[in-house]
């Protein structure tokens, strides 16, 4: 079992005196209900699990009616609710709960943020405590197997062909890992997406994705994959919009102060996982034998880099930076009012900061990060 940096923080949560709704969202596979399982041992109390995937309690969480959700929770000391997104009027109910029954805990998990937040919004508006999960981290890895920074190195082969889902650092047979990952895409990725959305065109979906696949570390041009695939620019753009609410993708958007200049019209898409993304595109090849290192290598340090910030509440705006001349840095990050600059390199060397970035931005950092020096970028 390896601990989940959020278990603390969750704990935490759900003891405090003026204790809120936690909800937690993560795309599914990521371990959302281990996670919460192995907080909930540590509370103890009388606890209600309920799975909204069943429709056993549906019609009762469903239901704005005070003694049917009061006959559904009395005598427990905490109530969990797993893939909420599926239970109608749930941020009604849950405020129903919350506001009648103040001794009750509460914590629900969903792997879609496209109707989940919408429904809890605004009924559960300053009563709750928001948290994502991803993918194993590196620094959760690195703490369960007890490596140095060395030791995570050792391991970047694996990591960048196979992703850090669970039940991949499980697997042992790389053929079971890519059987694994064929099957997370195939079985799971869209599953939200289809069900909670009006898909017109689901065929379009993974074409899409598989596009957005071989396009990591490039300006994506919604015109371009709309002709490609044959379909309307909104519909592309409606499409992408799901996919990041379901924990997919991720987008980055280009760095500006208004410089003529800057690049600032169209985005770049990443995946959350690197092995979804090699699965999509049938490609796990070692590093060696690979022509895209240098975008994969980029992905992986950006959704790691994700994770840190996510866990570590490293509050602040992250983008690209390009101008028309061709100046570029692969990552920004602004933080309390400075702006830090990074380009990534697969193999180390000097590198130097793009004279314009510097000329432009007199108070801003620059720093290479390759995978000689990565890990205190990402752990």
């Amino acid at each position: 079992m390896i601990s989940r940096l959020l278990e603390d923080r969750l704990v935490e949560r759900l003891t405090e005196a003026k204790h809120k709704v936690v909800v937690l969202y993560g795309a599914r596979q990521v371990g959302k209900t281990t996670l919460v399982l192995q907080a909930l041992k540590r509370l103890g109390g009388k606890i209600l699990q309920i799975n909204a995937d069943s429709q056993a309690y549906l019609e009762v969480l469903s239901s704005t009616d005070l003694n049917k959700l009061t006959g559904l929770v009395a005598g427990y000391d905490i109530l969990f609710i797993d893939e909420a997104q599926r239970v109608p009027d749930i941020g009604i109910n849950l405020k129903i709960l919350y506001d009648n029954i103040p001794s009750l805990r509460i914590i629900v998990t969903g792997s879609s943020s496209l109707d989940l937040a919408n429904r809890i919004k605004e009924p559960l508006t300053g009563r709750t405590w928001t948290y994502r999960l991803y993918p194993i981290s590196l620094a959760e890895w690195q703490a369960f197997s007890g490596v140095n920074d060395f030791g995570v190195g050792m391991k970047l082969d694996e990591f960048l062909r196979f992703g850090l889902y669970p039940e991949i650092l499980s697997l042992e047979n790389h053929a079971d890992k890519q059987q694994y990952l064929k099957e997370i895409s195939e079985s799971y990725l869209y599953k939200d997406v289809l069900a909670l959305a009006n898909i017109r065109y689901p065929e379009k979906l993974r074409q899409l994705l598989k596009l957005l696949a071989y396009q990591i570390g490039s300006l994506v041009s919604v015109h371009e994959l709309a002709t490609s695939l044959q379909i309307s620019r909104d519909t592309v753009t409606n499409y992408i919009d799901l996919l990041e609410k379901s924990f997919v993708i991720f987008r980055l958007s280009g760095f500006s102060r208004n410089l003529r200049k800057e690049v600032v019209s169209m985005d770049k898409i990443y995946f959350h996982d690197v092995g979804i993304r090699n699965s999509l595109i049938e490609n796990f090849n070692p590093l060696e034998f690979r022509q895209d290192i240098g975008p994969l290598w980029e992905n992986f340090l950006l959704s790691e880099r994700r994770k840190k910030i996510e866990y570590q509440r490293l509050f602040g705006n992250t983008y690209f930076w390009r101008t028309h001349t061709g100046a570029e840095l692969d990552y920004v990050e602004e933080r309390n009012g400075q702006l830090l600059g990074y380009e990534f390199k697969w193999k180390s060397g000097k590198v130097k900061a793009p004279a314009s970035w510097l000329e432009n931005y007199e108070n801003a950092s620059f720093e290479a990060i390759n995978r000689d020096n990565f890990a205190s970028f990402v752990i």
